[in-house]
């Protein structure tokens, strides 16, 4: 008798969704797919946005949102998948603070709640359902929680940090 576990379902559903939503936005960074503007078009939104070297910052975003988006959907290297796209997400946040909470008014709820997913089933686990479990969680192991999480930790406040260190040099110029 086979047993179907409803969390490992319900993981599946939430990792393949989740996973599907950030290599989409991904792919319109890096190649420009579904109406995106490839890394041409992201890199001149990246400067004008104050990140620096814009190309990347292009390249960075696109890969922890393409690569991780990927990855969770797989539920392959889950803990480094979930730490990348939230890590991206941190950026994307950080882009839409000064508009308030909301998305309809371009503020920063859509990708604070992508990276709050990304995070959570990074610390969670893929479930029985992924690339993980059938590889016998070998690039799913709790140090390599901690050293994704840490390192998109710190490389996220670096990146953010570098971009608000930036525009107040920006506005004491003007």
């Amino acid at each position: 008798m086979v047993c179907v576990s409803r969390r490992d379902l319900g993981l599946l559903v939430l990792r393949v969704g989740t996973g599907a939503v950030l290599a989409a936005h991904g792919t319109q960074k890096l190649a420009g797919w579904f109406g995106g503007g490839g890394i041409q078009g992201t890199t001149a939104a990246m400067e004008a946005m104050g990140f620096h070297p814009p190309k990347h910052s292009a390249v960075a975003a696109g890969l922890g949102e393409a690569g991780g988006g990927v990855l969770l959907a797989l539920g392959l290297a889950t803990p480094a998948a979930g730490a990348a796209a939230a890590g991206a997400m941190a950026g994307a946040v950080a882009v839409h603070a000064p508009a308030g909470f909301f998305a309809q008014g371009g503020g920063y709820e859509y990708p604070a709640f992508l990276g709050f997913t990304a995070a959570a089933i990074g610390l969670t686990g893929p479930g029985r359902y992924s690339l993980d479990e059938v590889t016998c969680h070998v690039l799913d192991r709790p140090w390599v929680v901690a050293l994704a999480f840490a390192g998109s930790a710190a490389a996220a406040a670096a990146v953010v940090g570098k971009r608000a260190k930036g525009q107040a040099a920006q506005a004491e110029e003007e």
